[in-house]
């Protein structure tokens, strides 16, 4: 059994499987019974039904619009995301695949993947049949989720340490030790990213970068203050020389990050906290999709270039999202299984061509373009596979 990811992530206390998840086309496999189709325009969000049964949904997303769009499934009170599907361009469909029970929920399209969305209230009735799987299987994944959410725990406990050991250089000035921590912290955010966006802002307050603030939107968190570490020459800053953060803003932005994350690790440890069995699979799905739209472009980390400490955090988090899933992934698809071994195995060994999070990792501005075309490459082999991972856990 492969141990190379969570050797990493120091979970000697979870004794898990191993693997990941995620998606690109939609799942084969879905049943009929639930099936739902949505089309995503500039203005339109149109649900093929705003009423289904309770059990495994698949709502099968259409980017009928000229801007890359995302779908949610949210809670009763229009905050709590119960599944998301990002990123998807123009003429494409992908799959969101839920499990669901009776009560009131809303549907929203994101065209430009800005904005409160394009809602609509969206009615799950009840079908009379349990949700999700009975029997060892539902003990299985009960396990499952236990274990990932100690996973999310101990990532987000390691998060806030380091936060405020960032954030206390920074305010105080020492750039140097600053730049050191910043890459090393963050990869324990980048291994639990989809947890912290079912929280609603904490995401775009704490990550959001210059590229993605709307009109009018103030920018903070991490990408703020990486910008003030890595200070752009004019040409890389739209031709205007950049204006160095005073002390004051200094120790306003360090007191915003911690603060945040302190609420992030504050709900993670409610005992109301959990995440279902395919929130997980989903998840990882959302990880994958981080590095291909962000991490293997260079966009993400555009002024520090570590963006490959991100691309193994996510990849981590994916690897080990699918690692507590193993069991039943192994017993209803031994194929799939094996071929999401392969390309992880894959993937993980360009990555370590590149260096690690221990010892550090190339500068994104620094591979070459054979080199980022062979990452690009292994996670667009991994993504199909993995694709198939929530269908197969919840029985679609």
């Amino acid at each position: 059994m492969h141990r190379s990811a969570v050797g990493a992530l120091t979970l000697a206390a979870l004794v898990l499987p191993l693997a990941a998840c995620v998606d690109n086309e939609p799942a084969p496999g879905a049943s009929e019974a639930g099936a739902l189709t949505v089309s995503s325009t500039a203005d339109a969000c149109t649900v093929s039904s705003a009423t289904a049964q309770s059990g495994t949904l698949t709502f099968a997303v259409t980017n009928d619009g000229t801007d890359v769009t995302e779908f949610y499934l949210l809670g009763e009170d229009g905050l709590r995301v119960v599944s998301e599907v990002e990123n998807i361009g123009p003429g494409i469909t992908r799959d969101l695949v839920v499990q669901v029970r009776p009560g009131t929920y809303y549907t929203a399209c994101k065209p430009g993947m800005v904005g409160d969305g394009i809602r609509s209230e969206f009615t799950v009735t009840d079908s009379g049949e349990a949700v999700g799987p009975t029997g060892d299987v539902a003990e299985q994944l009960a396990t499952a989720e236990a274990q990932y959410v100690s996973y999310v725990k101990d990532q987000v406990g390691a998060l806030i340490a380091g936060t405020q050991e960032f954030a206390d250089a920074y305010a105080s000035g020492d750039d140097e030790t600053a730049r050191e921590l910043y890459a090393a912290t963050r990869v324990h955010w980048e291994r639990v990213e989809p947890v912290a966006e079912s929280f609603g802002d904490l995401d775009p307050l704490t990550d959001a970068r210059e590229a993605d603030l709307e009109d009018g939107q103030t920018w903070s968190g991490w990408h703020y203050i990486e910008k003030d570490l890595w200070q752009p020459e004019p040409a890389d800053n739209g031709g205007e020389e950049y204006v160095p953060l005073t002390p004051a803003e200094r120790t306003k932005a360090a007191d915003d990050l911690v603060g945040w994350t302190q609420q992030l690790v504050d709900q993670v440890n409610d005992p109301a906290f959990t995440f279902e069995a395919f929130q997980i699979s989903n998840g990882a799905k959302e990880l994958l999709d981080e590095v291909a739209t962000g991490k293997v472009t260079g966009e993400e980390e555009i002024w520090s270039h570590t963006d490959l400490w991100d691309f193994q955090a996510n990849v981590d988090g994916a690897r080990v999202a699918y690692e507590v899933l193993a069991d039943v992934v192994e017993e209803a698809d031994p194929d799939l299984s094996a071929t999401l071994l392969e390309r992880f195995t894959a993937l993980e060994a360009l990555l370590a061509a590149q260096g690690s999070v221990e010892t550090g990792f190339t500068p994104y501005d620094e591979l070459t373009e054979q080199e980022v075309k062979e990452l690009s490459t292994a996670v667009d082999a991994l993504s199909e596979p993995l694709s198939q991972l929530t269908a197969v856990v919840t029985g679609a």
